[in-house]
Order: C-alpha cells, then sequence, then structure tokens
C-alpha cells in the first residue's frame, strides 16, 4: 500500500530545499494563492491611503514648510500636536499592517500545510480558519507586541544612556568635554539604531510560526504564543548552523530579499510618476504639486497587483518552515507515514 500523494516526499528538509520547495508550490498554486493575497494587499492599500489623504488633508508637516509656517504663526504650540497625530496615525497603520501579515500567513498556512500532506484544502478553507481563529490570533498578536516593546526598550536603552550623557556633556560642560558629549551622542545613536534594528529583526524571528500555529493547531493565545516560541528556540543539528534560530534568519533573509526585490520591480512606475513631479528630490513638492489620484492611483494599485504574486512566496515559506520543524523535532512525517500504511479495522 503506497503512502498518499505529498506523503511520499513528506521528509526534514536541508536550507536549499526548503526554498526550493516553497518555489514549486509557489508556481504551481499561483492562482489560488494570487487570489488570497490580493484580498489582503487591497485592505492594506484602502487603509494607507486613506490614513496618507487623511494626514495630507489635516496636517500642517504634510502641507509643505509654508503651511508649517503659517501653523507656527497662529499657533506654535500646535505644529506639536500635528507631530503627535502624524506618529500615532503611522504607528496604528504599522501596527494594523503587522497584524494583517501574520493573519495573511495563518490563511496561506491553512491551505498549504493540508496540500503537503497529502490532504484536499481550499483557499476558502484558510479564510475559514482565519476568522474562526480571529479572536485568539489578535490577542497573541497583543502579547507578541508587548513582548517586543520590552525587548526593543532592553537592546536600545544602552545607546539612550549614551545620547543622555552626550546631551548633558555637549551643552553643559566646557569645549574639551563638549568634544567628548558629542563623540558620546553620536555613538548613542548608531548604537540605538543598531538595537532597534536588532529588536526588529528578533521579532520577526520570534513569532515567525506563531500563525502558522493558530493555522494548524486548536490552542489558545497564550499556549500558541508559547508554543510558537518553542518550536523557534534551541537546534535541531550540530553546529551553529543546527541553531534554529539561525536557519530561520538565514533562509528569512534570502526569502525576503527575493521578494522585496521583485516588488521594487512593480513600484517603479510609482517612482517614475512621482519622480515627474519632483517629489523625489522634494518632499514638500507634494503639497505644491500633487500628484492627480487619477493617475498615482492606477500605478499604485499596479504595484499591488505585483506584490500580491510574489508575496505568496514568502507566506508559503513559512509554512513549510513550520512543517519542517514539526518533522525535525516530533517526527510528524514519521507518524504520517505509519497512519497511511496501518491497516484499517
Amino acid at each position: 500500500m503506497s503512502p498518499p500523494s505529498g506523503i511520499k516526499d513528506l521528509r526534514p528538509l536541508a536550507l536549499g530545499e526548503l526554498i526550493d520547495r516553497s518555489a514549486t508550490f509557489w508556481r504551481a498554486h499561483l492562482r489560488p494563492l494570487f487570489v488570497l493575497c490580493l484580498g489582503f494587499e487591497l485592505v492594506n492599500y484602502i487603509i494607507a491611503k486613506g490614513i496618507t489623504l487623511f494626514l495630507e488633508r489635516t496636517n500642517s508637516l504634510m502641507q509643505g514648510s509654508k503651511a508649517i509656517q503659517a501653523r507656527i504663526e497662529a499657533d506654535p504650540t500646535s505644529v506639536f500636536g500635528d507631530f503627535a497625530t502624524m506618529m500615532v496615525s503611522l504607528s496604528a497603520l504599522w501596527l494594523v499592517l503587522i497584524w494583517s501579515y501574520w493573519l495573511a500567513t495563518l490563511v496561506i498556512t491553512r491551505y498549504v500545510v493540508p496540500v503537503q500532506l497529502g490532504e484536499s484544502a481550499r483557499p476558502a478553507d484558510g479564510l475559514r480558519r482565519g476568522l474562526a481563529r480571529l479572536g485568539a490570533f489578535t490577542g497573541a498578536y497583543g502579547l507578541s507586541l508587548l513582548w517586543g516593546i520590552a525587548i526593543t526598550l532592553l537592546l536600545v536603552l544602552p545607546g539612550g544612556v549614551l545620547l543622555g550623557l552626550g546631551a548633558v556633556l555637549g551643552i553643559n560642560a566646557s569645549t574639551g568635554a563638549g568634544v567628548l558629549g558629542i563623540v558620546l551622542f553620536i555613538g548613542g545613536m548608531l548604537l540605538s539604531s543598531l538595537g532597534g534594528l536588532a529588536a526588529l529583526l528578533w521579532y520577526f524571528l520570534r513569532f515567525s510560526l506563531l500563525a502558522p500555529v493558530f493555522a494548524m493547531e486548536d490552542l489558545s493565545a497564550v499556549a500558541a504564543f508559547r508554543r510558537s516560541g518553542a518550536l523557534i528556540s534551541g537546534r535541531v543539528a550540530p553546529g551553529f548552523m543546527g541553531r534554529v534560530k539561525v536557519r530561520a534568519m538565514i533562509l528569512f533573509t534570502a526569502l525576503s530579499g527575493i521578494v522585496i526585490a521583485v516588488s521594487l520591480i512593480f513600484s517603479l512606475p510609482t517612482w517614475i510618476v512621482r519622480a515627474a513631479y519632483g517629489q523625489l528630490t522634494d518632499p514638500s513638492a507634494a503639497a505644491t504639486n500633487p500628484i492627480p489620484q487619477a493617475l498615482l492611483v492606477p500605478v499604485e494599485l499596479f504595484q499591488v497587483f505585483g506584490q500580491s504574486i510574489f508575496t505568496p512566496l514568502a507566506l508559503v515559506f513559512s509554512a513549510m518552515f513550520y512543517l519542517d520543524m514539526r518533522m525535525r523535532r516530533e517526527g510528524l512525517d514519521l507518524g504520517r507515514r505509519l497512519d497511511s500504511l496501518r491497516p484499517a479495522p
């Protein structure tokens, strides 16, 4: 009795094999993956476009130097309110986009993993799973944000201390101490930037399997939070490359580089239009020489369609990596083979 289709090739994969199998699945199922991602990309575009238009029409910081000067002359403190509004709006947009990305990963994983296990699956299954697990998934996402903020503060703290010392020495000291303050200030800025970058990388690696866990396992928000951490921690082979986070970092960086490079190609029309209106070299030109939305929206939608084609490649890889961790840590492939070969009662 031969195992069902999909199980016969189920085994732990090397780094190159993971990328190759992800690309093969992406090519073979491009149409349903495109349709699934297009929905998420369109919603993201509508939200981002709405916030951008809101800021351009109401925030003086988005309306050029003349609007800022007029706002300062009318009420100098109002500029701080505009700055706070812009930062809150952009931060909220960033959080929504990350949440949407993880949710898309959940939906895609629910479609990819059953197919790899030799089971029947439809794109609609992923959408139903996403809706059914939306509450617990959002709760776990909130926990991940709190954890990420704590790690960010921890990694940025040393640079922040140097920034503070540099500022104090540069303002309230003699010439020699002032030079030292400038050095500390610049060093603190560099250290804080590196700390923030390390925290961002850590966040996406630590929670890279959170959405796949929700897609395939019926766990609460806290249990899924811990489960994803257990899958991405430790090692699965001897040596430096055997560490799970190292494998994940190399693989996710390679896939992200491919997706970003291709996405940049689809963003070229947007850049060309902005360059024609002088907005690449002079950001304030957006207020003095705005691009007609009838011209800007089509080129932006072209970029959205391009991202919908290639973004599924990274999401498929997340599903494949989750499956590989289950096989390496729990022998999922062996268990499935035994179940498929066991005679029916």
